[in-house]
């Protein structure tokens, strides 16, 4: 057929609720064996978060190679239990909830407090900085708990149209640039043999088949890591680094996370480990910045997922419960003591997309591995050693996913309308372009743009205008309910939104969100 006697519908895709091509659903799973991996595979996924945010953290805070140990082994036990119980009882969705880098200003902010700064032992300024952070995780925990468990975020969703969520789902990928190829330029001998070998192993050797088996489109990530994860061990083996910057050996070489020799072999975390929690308001109203970020980092993270494991968008009761139980994760954040408050694992959730694999139960394998390892603390350690820059070129793909799910909520808008195409592109560039201002800002200065003598203040402007996802939600939720909304409607995609805004409003909702256990006469949806 010529491309003149094509009827206008075949010039163009339908909007479709699904996306084509995914090989498992949500309530859809793999066989054991292919489930056990996949969900070792994603334990290995989180580490990179898992390892990076305390490598960063505890040395500021006076803490040595075995404090670092031992955050990591708490950061990876609460990751799954939080992961277990969100894929349980929260949103459903195959997520991961890991460490976030939103609380990074605010846990600073305490670190710096010169009431801190001024205790000489080391050790003991590292407990004590662990147990105001945790006091203020445990307060600002509140915010999630209240927001999910009373529906208040269930009635603000209500605002959100197709539209409105482009650029939040778009960003929570796309605004993690940073940590994808200026990660991989710090060592780029292997750093870009990952990225190449995991692009020709997931995209274009996904047909190779072992026993009618895709291999090496399922486990591209493990492959790819083991792989290079040699080869940077045989270069580190042979002495190239030895008279390289200390910058270059921290980034290339895999023996310098200083993890196998300080982890205990068995150790369990446990509530309050490092000391009780001291609470200080200046703290808390710091870390409620963080925890608001979160919050929409997570939502549109969720959204994200429910597209690539094929579910339906979840209805405002699920996004509730959801963030009513995260809010419970921040709180044991802030009893166990992992340094960082918690969020959805972007990752994570492109690895959903590159793995075609959708599946609750893979997750929730993956769960059990990281409380496993972390309890086993010698091999976790021994995974938790894979340099950094292999994780970045993986994040360069994976973050680009979840990118362009977000892209595709576009499908179910009008991008013939002025109106739209001012918002979406506004709320992407100022969501990019903020952030990076605050970000170069703080280099250059050595202090972020908001520095006032009120401490919480500063966290407040600091933290929001840092996160991409937060400043481009921020713009198009407000442009998209003020800018000329009347009859507009059918433009921002509402009636294709319209039935998954109640429980019953779509048959599919009750199969993918219906708690485990007949909980649901317990808990009846809304």
């Amino acid at each position: 057929m010529e491309m003149t006697d094509m009827k206008p519908e075949e010039m163009s895709h339908p909007p479709m609720d699904q996306l084509l091509g995914m090989e498992y659903c949500i309530d859809s799973n793999p066989s054991w064996g292919g489930a056990i991996v996949l969900g070792f595979q994603h334990f290995i996924l989180c580490l990179g978060t898992a390892v990076m945010i305390p490598t960063m953290l505890v040395p500021l805070m006076g803490g040595n190679a075995h404090d670092k140990a031992m955050v990591v082994q708490t950061v990876l036990f609460v990751t799954g239990i939080n992961t277990m119980l969100q894929t349980l009882f929260g949103t459903r969705l195959p997520t991961v909830i890991g460490g976030s880098y939103a609380f990074v200003i605010p846990v600073i902010s305490v670190i710096s407090d010169p009431s801190l700064m001024q205790i000489s032992d080391d050790h003991t300024r590292f407990r004590m900085t662990m147990r105001a952070i945790q006091g203020a995780q445990i307060i600002s925990s509140c915010i999630q708990i209240i927001l999910g468990y009373s529906q208040l975020w269930g009635v603000c969703s209500r605002f959100f149209s197709p539209l409105g969520m482009v650029p939040v789902i778009a960003l929570a990928g796309l605004g993690l640039f940073e940590r994808g190829f200026p990660v991989i330029g710090k060592c780029v001998e292997i750093g870009l043999p990952m990225l190449v070998l995991f692009v020709t192993l997931s995209q274009y050797l996904k047909h190779v088949q072992m026993r009618h088996f895709p291999i090496l489109e399922r486990f591209s990530v493990l492959i790819s890591i083991a792989l290079v994860w040699v080869y940077a061990h045989i270069i580190t083996v042979s002495g190239a680094y030895k008279h390289s910057s200390l910058l270059t050996q921290v980034n290339c070489r895999t023996d310098r996370a200083n993890l196998i020799t300080t982890a205990p072999w068995i150790s369990i975390p446990y509530p309050l480990q490092w000391g009780a929690p001291t609470f200080s308001a200046d703290h808390s109203f710091g870390m409620m910045s963080a925890v608001l970020v979160s919050l929409i980092e997570s939502t549109g993270a969720f959204m994200a997922a429910a597209r690539l494991a094929s579910a339906t968008p979840p209805p405002p009761f699920v996004l509730s419960r959801g963030i009513g139980w995260q809010g419970i994760g921040l709180l044991f954040d802030g009893l166990f003591g992992t340094v960082s408050g918690s969020t959805v694992s972007v990752e994570n959730v492109g690895l959903l997309g590159s793995t075609r694999i959708g599946s609750r139960r893979v997750i929730q394998i993956s769960a059990g591995f990281m409380i496993f390892f972390s309890i086993l603390g010698r091999f976790g350690a021994l995974f938790a050693s894979i340099p950094f820059t292999l994780f970045s070129a993986i994040y360069c793909v994976l973050f680009g996913y979840v990118g362009a799910v977000g892209l595709s909520f576009m499908q179910f808008t009008n991008m013939n309308s002025m109106r739209n195409l001012f918002i979406i592109g506004i709320s992407l560039f100022l969501g990019i372009s903020i952030p990076e201002y605050f970000f170069r800002f703080t280099i250059s200065a050595q202090h972020s743009p908001a520095h006032t003598r009120a401490g919480w203040f500063n966290d407040l402007i600091n933290t929001i205008f840092s996160s991409p996802p937060t400043v481009g939600f921020i713009i198009s939720v407000v442009l998209d309910n003020t800018l000329e909304v009347r009859n507009r409607a059918k433009d921002r995609g509402m009636p294709w939104w319209a039935r998954f805004r109640t429980f019953r409003g779509d048959s599919r909702n009750e199969e993918f969100y219906n708690l485990p256990f007949n909980l649901n006469r317990f808990f009846p949806p809304s």
